[in-house]
């Protein structure tokens, strides 16, 4: 079992499918390739904590899962 998807799976539906759907469209606008690397750097930026002040941790976490789940899906 992959921690990101657990993660994502104890949020809900209502909340997981918002969370796919934002990292979906940051995918889009920041790395419109949509290489899986370029996934990875940016949850690896919000789990480290580089966030703007309008994101608690725990959302920019949760952002991150969903980012890195795009990048193992390989799809935005």
């Amino acid at each position: 079992m992959q921690f990101d998807d657990a993660l994502l799976d104890s949020c809900g539906p209502e909340l997981r499918a918002e969370l796919l759907t934002e990292a979906s469209m940051l995918a889009r606008a920041f790395a419109p390739e949509g290489r899986a690397e370029q996934l990875r750097a940016m949850a690896e930026t919000l789990a480290s904590g580089a966030r703007d002040q309008e994101m608690d941790r725990t959302r920019a976490r949760q952002l991150a899962c969903a980012l890195r789940c795009l990048a193992r899906r390989g799809r935005t």
